[in-house]
């Protein structure tokens, strides 16, 4: 299996993309290809490792040389048509010809979705992709979708988000009938905006032809009970609600440092504590969970945070990897044929 990273994108690249592939390859017999400019890199190499190509470091690891770099403030489309020989380009390129087998990029959100779109296609019959990140849950993980792609939703790709999970969820996690519900700001059928309203009447009539299991709406405080295995919005609030998470989950842990560090009995009672503390810690921890799932492309996609670290990166490709095995583009394109046929 080969990795595609795009070793350009992100707001700590190249270097903490490096260090998370170096990581990563220790642990991954798959073959990690860092796409970006190869002087760059190599020089960075050399400052981390003192070594003077990659393949020193790791035998698994190598380079395809980019020139160019797709930044955050570039017009989507317009990088996507334009820097030919960026590291997201050539990465999508290098998928799109069979020379890797998923790619992973860190970088600008909308010109992954364009060229994802462009470049690698759309599965037939989903009209957008989407960002679907896993999240910490009540016992098990919850899936957003869509956490930023598509600011602006009609109903229609509402219902297609929600089948596209419950695919995902029911091949790759092995859960029969994944609970899905969308994210609204009560339960009541009556409330939310007109996209929401006209999404919940199509999936509430039609979720057994769309081979859907559709429970409803679900207010943001129930998110997490662990009674529902995926929530779907527009990309707008879902990247708004992701951030939120967040931005909470490191409030909480660093609140509970500060307290435990307040005087001298808070210190001892942490003693014994710690090891529930390191636990809680951990699944409150986003970055256990990789970066997000660009499901209804044709092939394997992942969107790295566009902060991520050396740990980041490597639970990423870790990841990437697990998706390429679960085999789940090709199901996907199975099963979302045979629903709409059914539908």
């Amino acid at each position: 299996m080969k990795i595609l990273l795009d070793a350009m994108g992100g707001d700590n690249a190249p270097l903490e993309a490096i260090k998370g592939a170096v990581k990563a390859s220790k642990e991954i017999e798959s073959e990690i290809i860092l796409v970006g400019n190869e002087q760059i890199i190599n020089q960075k190499i050399k400052e981390l490792y003192g070594k003077e190509n990659i393949q020193e470091v790791g035998k698994n690891l190598s380079i395809r040389h980019a020139s160019e770099e797709i930044n955050m403030e570039d017009i989507p489309t317009q990088a996507i048509k334009t820097k030919k020989d960026s590291s997201m380009v050539v990465g999508f390129n290098m998928l799109k010809q069979g020379e890797g087998d998923v790619f992973i990029s860190a970088g600008n959100s909308g010109a992954l979705l364009t060229g994802a779109t462009l470049l690698v296609g759309r599965i037939k019959g989903i009209d957008r992709p989407a960002i679907a990140p896993m999240l910490p849950a009540y016992k098990k993980g919850l899936m957003l979708m869509d956490a930023g792609a598509n600011t602006n939703c009609k109903p229609i790709n509402l219902v297609q988000f929600a089948q596209m999970a419950t695919i995902y969820l029911k091949n790759a996690y092995n859960i029969e009938k994944p609970k899905i519900g969308l994210l609204n700001i009560g339960t009541e059928e009556t409330k939310g905006n007109e996209l929401v309203r006209e999404a919940f009447k199509d999936l509430k009539e039609n979720h057994e032809a769309y081979g859907v299991n559709f429970v409803g709406n679900v207010e943001g405080r129930d998110a997490f009970s662990g009674e529902i295995d995926a929530i779907i919005t527009d990309g707008f609030t879902g990247n708004v609600f992701l951030k939120t998470v967040e931005g909470f989950g490191k409030f909480v842990k660093k609140s509970l440092i500060e307290s435990l560090k307040k005087n001298f009995l808070s210190m001892l009672g942490a003693i014994t504590a710690l090891p529930a503390i390191k636990r809680f810690s951990k699944k409150m921890d986003y970055k256990q969970y990789g970066g997000a799932l660009f499901l209804g492309v044709k092939k394997p996609v992942v969107k790295a945070h566009g902060s991520s670290d050396e740990f980041l990166f490597y639970f990423t490709i870790k990841q990437a990897e697990n998706f390429v095995k679960s085999n789940a583009v090709e199901n996907m394109k199975t099963e979302f044929e045979k629903m709409n046929k059914k539908a």
